[in-house]
């Protein structure tokens, strides 16, 4: 079964071991010759009172995922990954 875009986009990314939220889903990577999506991207933190630029946003590998369920996408964020 398919999914859209736009129903990704309301889901909270969560970290499966900690519970800390990360964000919601503001982009996709898609690997152009299969089609497939490859990573998503969730916005960095905002900085103080959004006067400092925010940090650089967390791409999450699609191997990471490991639920999408009705309201957030269970994610396992192991340390020493450089982009996640």
């Amino acid at each position: 079964m398919g999914t859209r875009f736009g129903e990704l986009k309301k889901k909270e990314v969560v970290d499966a071991t900690t519970g800390i939220k990360l964000g919601e889903i503001v982009d996709l990577e898609l690997n152009l010759e299969t089609g497939q999506i490859t990573a998503l991207v969730v916005p960095g933190a905002g900085s103080l009172w959004g006067i400092l630029k925010r940090k650089e946003d967390v791409v999450v590998p699609w191997t990471k995922i490991k639920v999408i369920g009705k309201d957030v996408i269970l994610v396992d964020k192991t340390p020493g990954i450089s982009s996640f």
